[in-house]
């Protein structure tokens, strides 16, 4: 093998844990941002539980966060007319913050 060839192979590894960490990143955020709006929504327990795997399942659905943004406006608009999406923007960016903490902790 030649250097190039270590050298492309190694870039390809990196590009591959970065993209995994991504990943991992972003669906512990999800996690997290189903979980602060089944608490905005007043669930708890296995309400709570069962409302963030559906906003999981909804999130790889539709992965954008403009869609998840519109899914959480819709889901929270009723009970709380105030959010706007700037709250939800706000607390999806903590979220990863969070999240990103959690996954390079472990």
């Amino acid at each position: 093998m030649t250097s190039f060839d270590s050298r492309e192979k190694g870039f390809e590894n990196k590009f591959a844990h970065d993209e995994e960490l991504a990943f991992k990143t972003r669906s512990r955020r999800n996690r997290l941002l189903g979980l602060w709006a089944a608490e905005k929504l007043g669930k708890s327990g296995a309400e709570a539980d069962a409302y963030v795997s559906a906003f999981i399942v909804a999130a790889l659905d539709k992965p954008s966060d403009n869609a998840l943004i519109a899914h959480l406006l819709a889901e929270l608009a009723p009970s709380h007319p105030e959010l706007k999406e700037k709250h939800i923007l706000g607390a999806m960016e903590d979220c990863y913050a969070t999240a990103k903490k959690q996954i390079m902790g472990e």
